[in-house]
């Protein structure tokens, strides 16, 4: 089995709702999503993934969706000014979690046919949350 991954930096705000503490006010971190993918055989070039690949297709895809966004649920009461005001944001169906910012990677990731197996966010240095499914 082979395994590559690669981290990805970004900037993004967030708040939670239905939540006491400190992360129910708008606020930012500076994350880094870390990538893993894994596979049985190589391609021609003896690579399971060019970074460079990764780089174009999902890295672009975090810098177009999530990096100097919010990042709300759907249902945010803040949402209609922020709007107002211009800013940028990326609803979710659910609260802005690291764990569900790291589904929310492993799915696109997904979707544009990389073999990923776990995405982990780090929030902060010392906090991270990993998405890994059960039955991929």
């Amino acid at each position: 089995m082979f395994r590559v991954s690669q981290e990805i930096d970004f900037c993004y705000g967030h708040r939670l709702l239905d939540y006491q503490g400190k992360c129910k006010s708008l606020h930012g971190h500076n994350g880094r999503a870390v990538v893993v993918l894994e596979g049985e055989t190589l391609d021609a070039r003896g690579m399971l993934v060019d970074f460079s690949d990764i780089k174009r297709d999902l890295a672009a895809w975090i810098d177009e969706h999530l990096d100097h966004r919010m990042l709300l649920r759907a249902d945010d009461p803040a949402l209609p000014r922020l709007r107002e005001l211009g800013e940028p944001v990326y609803l979710l169906d659910e609260n802005p979690t690291a764990e569900n910012i790291a589904r929310l990677i492993y799915d696109q990731a997904r979707r544009l046919k990389l073999p990923v197996v776990e995405v982990t966010l780090w929030e902060t240095r010392r906090s991270s949350a990993t998405y890994r499914p059960v039955n991929r």
